[in-house]
């Protein structure tokens, strides 16, 4: 979407787009699907050209008031397929919302709202608000008071605002499903169905999903009237002679890691992607600071500038060029060995577009992708796009560092025996010798300090991780095998190592878990990754603080974090998985001891009566 689709090789196939199983016609621009000037403006800023598949099959059907069911997988362009003719239809003096994005998790509904407020930027006074589990709710309350157009938000944080009354959806116009699937998945259903009871007859839908199992299509029938189906099958794929590596790097350390990696591995010339104008000038100059040859090309710089730079990257005469998406339309020059995307794109169709740039003229190419932790989740989107594994990499180490710089240094020396200033310079250091009586080899050393114009030479080894204390224990317990731990995305089983007080507290990592009871288990059919899902989810936590998982016939135990905050706890309490409200509570009594007759009446071993009615709103 960000580029020409036509600058091969960094696209071996297009996509195909499908509507009711027919091929899509020829591509049409974004204006000739209807878009307004203010969206298209906006699209412009983005560094979109024309409409991806997705886009080109939904957004008309959408504009028309149809509902839509599209298939498609994440990184298709399917949120700007939705956002688009949404916000074209929005009404910015209206303070209630008027359109409800779900989405299944907490990441998605950043990103989807970050997307919308990109969309919008030429739309004066319309405002999108996220809200999802483990962020606060005054945050929340008050973006809805000030009067939020667009609302994107996890399903039991949206069933949260219902409840309390201070989410009113009696005037929506459009309600979108995002990556239904993954939802339905992680316990949602019930939710979801809730709120489409909840919301008008006369709204407009758009459910997205990446597979149609029986119960989504159970859904579509129930709540969407006569919808379009669409269909995009992504063959996007990038050329087999470049190399795709990632490296997982926090935002903060990101130039340090550009600058070890560099310093080992030789490059010709390289393309550095960020996102913004801004983000450009900031890091060329970061990297001209280090001795690097950078520049920095954005949408503010003059076309004559432009042409100026890349003839330098053409020449040899620049070596880096930091650039955004759209400065980097139709750039193409032989000698880019490597693209680093700096900030991860946005949409698995730009990561390909921009990797595109190396490996030209029958070269291969190198592209290496900064991905900070909580963006690992887009890695498996970017392979399913390029249709090839990202190959993990760890940064070089100090010593790798400081024995590359000793070898170049060595290498300068070789260089310069043959300069043609060699014998004034040897007369002047044996007039220097004899005058001051100082040997050679001292004179050199002096010499190539001044060189380093007051830098250091070699890298300070990194200092030593702290090592954390634990509180000793009161008995050393039995050894058994290593207890099992369910994996955070995917709900298999691991070891893990931990500690335990003697009291039904364990440690792991420094943190201290203890076990808490919900009442769901086997006769409700859950899965761990549901359970993971659910409450990471609605109770902002990550998935490294899960513990041990044993799901028993009708509740289950869960080892979290034994300091939860008490609004976590309230959210928790109030999480439902597969329908059921979980009742999360601690569980501190031995395993042996636990109090299972009326406990398990009352939190979950028998359905009370009211148990599967919807709730009354508070």
């Amino acid at each position: 979407m960000s580029d020409n689709h036509g600058d091969a090789p960094l696209a071996t196939e297009r996509n195909d787009g499908e509507i009711g199983g027919a091929e899509a016609a020829e591509e049409p621009s974004f204006r000739d699907l209807g878009v307004d000037e203010r969206v298209l403006a906006a699209i412009v800023d983005v560094g979109y050209e024309t409409p991806s598949p997705i886009q080109a099959a939904t957004i008309p059907p959408l504009l028309a008031g149809n509902d839509v069911v599209g298939l498609a997988q994440t990184g298709t362009g399917k949120t700007a397929a939705f956002a688009i003719p949404i916000l074209m239809g929005l009404d910015v003096k209206a303070r209630k919302p008027q359109a409800l994005v779900l989405a299944p998790t907490r990441e998605l509904a950043i990103q989807v709202a970050e997307a919308f407020g990109r969309y919008s930027a030429h739309i004066p006074g319309l405002h999108v608000l996220p809200i999802y589990g483990g962020q606060a709710y005054g945050v929340q309350l008050s973006g809805l008071r000030r009067g939020a157009h667009v609302v994107v938000g996890t399903p039991g944080r949206v069933i949260d605002h219902l409840e309390k009354g201070t989410l009113d959806i009696s005037e929506l116009k459009y309600l979108v499903l995002d990556e239904a699937d993954e939802m339905l998945k992680m316990g949602f259903q019930e939710d979801v169905e809730r709120i489409l009871a909840d919301t008008p007859d006369t709204k407009q839908v758009a459910l997205f999903s990446a597979t149609m199992p029986p119960v989504i299509r159970k859904i579509s029938k129930q709540y969407l009237h006569d919808p379009v189906e669409i269909t995009v099958k992504s063959k996007t794929a990038t050329a087999s002679n470049i190399s795709q590596r990632w490296v997982q790097v926090s935002h903060q350390r990101k130039l340090d890691a550009f600058t070890r990696i560099f310093e080992v591995e030789p490059f010709e010339a390289m393309i550095v992607f960020v996102r913004t104008k801004q983000a450009t000038e900031e890091l060329a100059e970061k990297l001209r600071s280090r001795g690097y040859s950078a520049a920095a090309i954005n949408g503010d710089i003059v076309q004559a500038q432009r042409e100026r730079t890349i003839g330098q990257l053409k020449s040899g005469a620049l070596d880096v060029l930091v650039a955004t998406d759209v400065a980097a339309r139709g750039l193409d020059v032989d000698r880019i060995s490597h693209v680093v995307n700096y900030d991860i794109p946005h949409d698995t169709e730009s990561y390909v577009h921009r990797i595109g740039r190396t490996g030209r003229a029958g070269r291969t190419g190198e592209a290496l992708l900064f991905v900070a932790p909580r963006e690992r989740h887009l890695l498996k989107a970017i392979e399913r796009a390029t249709r090839q594994p990202l190959t993990e990499m760890q940064l070089p180490s100090v010593e790798d560092v400081n024995a590359q710089r000793v070898a170049k240094f060595g290498d300068s020396i070789t260089e310069s025996l043959g300069s043609d200033n060699l014998a004034l310079f040897r007369r002047l250091i044996e007039d220097y010798e004899r005058e001051h009586d100082i040997p050679l080899a001292d004179i050199a050393a002096a010499l190539a300090v001044q060189s380093r114009d007051g830098t250091t030479f070699l890298m300070e080894p990194e200092p030593p991780a702290p090592v954390r204390e634990s509180r000793p224990r009161e008995h050393e317990p039995r050894r058994e095998r290593p207890p099992r731990k369910f994996d955070d995305r995917h709900g298999e089983p691991r070891s893990d190592s931990r500690s335990d007080d003697g009291a039904g507290h364990h440690r792991r990592t420094g943190v201290e878990l203890a076990t808490y009871r919900i009442s769901v288990g086997k006769r409700h059919h859950v899965v761990p990754g549901a359970i993971v899902g659910a409450i990471a989810n609605e109770g902002g936590l990550r998935r490294s603080d899960f513990g041990h998982i044993s799901i028993r016939p009708d509740h289950s135990l869960v080892e979290l974090p034994a300091q939860l905050s008490r609004e976590t706890l309230e959210a928790l309490r109030r999480t439902r998985i597969s329908g059921v409200l979980i009742a999360l509570q601690r569980d501190d009594g031995p395993p042996g001891q636990r109090q299972r007759s009326g406990r398990d009446d009352r939190a979950g071993g028998k359905f009370s009566k009211d148990r599967g009615k919807r709730r009354p709103r508070e």
